[in-house]
């Protein structure tokens, strides 16, 4: 399959994500395909290891879980919007702004083994920033299970959505937030709303973190929320946005733009609400996951000297042992934003999660299976 060029112009901006694409060069003979974006990949294990388009026609898909169902749910962050904001209505971060957006178009897709795609429910709110900046959309950051029921993480608020896609709002992280200041947020890079971004479920509580505020908080069904740590109180602004659990919360942080490599880092959160070093030398991580041995995966966005800003084709997927010794595995991702293990042991990735247009994200299935085989 011949490959055709991926391009992109970052724009270095200290927000979560800013990226002004050209997702095809302009002498490209043809449209670039899903198939030419998963072609990118690349792995590196030492054995065959198939990686396949597990689902594809996304909009700015984040993150990602296997439901009771055994689907694959998919949060999107939909499609943006046309009504605009004004200074007014709520703040416009310097350069980013004047936002505009829609009340629905935020999706939450269920993908089967077969990648047959439905739509679960369109009618979150999804908005983008200026197309100064990029025109970067934002909507549904992550689901979770607790039972059979899907929660969702939007940038302001969790849901319970229902079996027939209805939405019923149980937690609003904005009111939360505009209350519960942290001890150093970072003025010239500031959402009073926050970008939740990652969410995980454990024992009938929802866990969330944001990444703009710097904090991980707990919230229960009847919408009572509790902030277990304010990562800027220690980190200061490093942006934490990937969320995993293994006995303790484990949370990797993006960092701020332009992107130094190796500025990332994973901390773990104890018993004691203290956040200790637990790998570092990272770069630009949106992503976290266990395997079944107990091995963490760190999902980089862009990697590589001289990226000012995100940068398509240089994402990668890196192993740690329980040694610390670590390995990259995955290359060749195109600006991925999360992963999670399926209940086969394969790795599933988003990729294509922003800066393109829409329908354009897909998630990639990387069969890991031959691990079981000496590895």
């Amino acid at each position: 399959m011949t490959r055709k060029p991926l391009l992109a112009s970052a724009l270095a901006l200290a927000i979560t994500f800013v990226v002004l694409p050209d997702a095809v060069a302009a002498t490209a003979p043809a449209p670039v395909t899903a198939q030419d974006i998963a072609g990118l990949v690349q792995t590196h294990t030492g054995y065959p290891v198939k990686v396949s388009i597990y689902g594809s026609g996304l909009n700015n898909p984040r993150g990602l879980k296997f439901g009771p169902d055994g689907g694959l749910y998919v949060a999107e962050g939909g499609l943006g919007g046309t009504h605009q904001t004004t200074s007014m209505q709520c703040t416009q971060v310097p350069d980013v702004g004047p936002y505009s957006g829609s009340s629905t178009g935020g999706r939450i897709s269920r993908i089967d083994h077969h990648g047959n795609r439905v739509t679960i429910t369109d009618q979150f709110p999804s908005s983008q920033t200026s197309a100064e900046s990029g025109g970067l959309v934002s909507g549904v950051a992550d689901v979770a299970f607790i039972g059979d029921a899907v929660r969702v993480g939007t940038f302001n608020g969790v849901a319970r959505v229902g079996a027939n896609g209805s939405i019923t709002w149980i937690a609003n992280l904005s009111v939360y937030q505009m209350h519960h200041p942290v001890q150093n947020p970072n003025p010239g890079d500031f959402e009073p709303d926050g970008t939740w971004y990652s969410m995980v479920a454990r024992h009938g509580k929802l866990f969330a973190l944001e990444p703009n505020h710097g904090e991980l908080v707990r919230i229960k069904l009847d919408g009572k929320i509790k902030r277990l740590v304010d990562v800027s109180a220690t980190q200061g602004h490093i942006v934490p946005d990937a969320l995993a659990y293994r006995e303790h919360f484990f949370i990797g942080n993006l960092n701020t733009f332009p992107i130094v490599q190796g500025s990332s880092k994973v901390l773990k959160l104890t018993g004691h609400g203290q956040l200790w070093p637990a790998a570092d030398h990272l770069t630009t991580v949106v992503g976290l996951a266990f395997d079944r041995r107990g091995r963490l995966y760190v999902l980089e966005n862009t990697t590589g000297d001289g990226n000012m800003g995100p940068t398509p084709g240089t994402g990668d997927v890196v192993r740690i042992e329980r040694s610390g010794a670590r390995e990259t595995i995955v290359t060749g991702l195109v600006l991925p934003t999360a992963m999670t293990f399926g209940p086969d042991g394969a790795l599933y990735i988003s990729n294509v999660g922003f800066g393109y247009p829409a329908g354009m994200g897909q998630v990639l299935k990387v069969d890991l299976e031959g691990w079981r085989h000496g590895a």
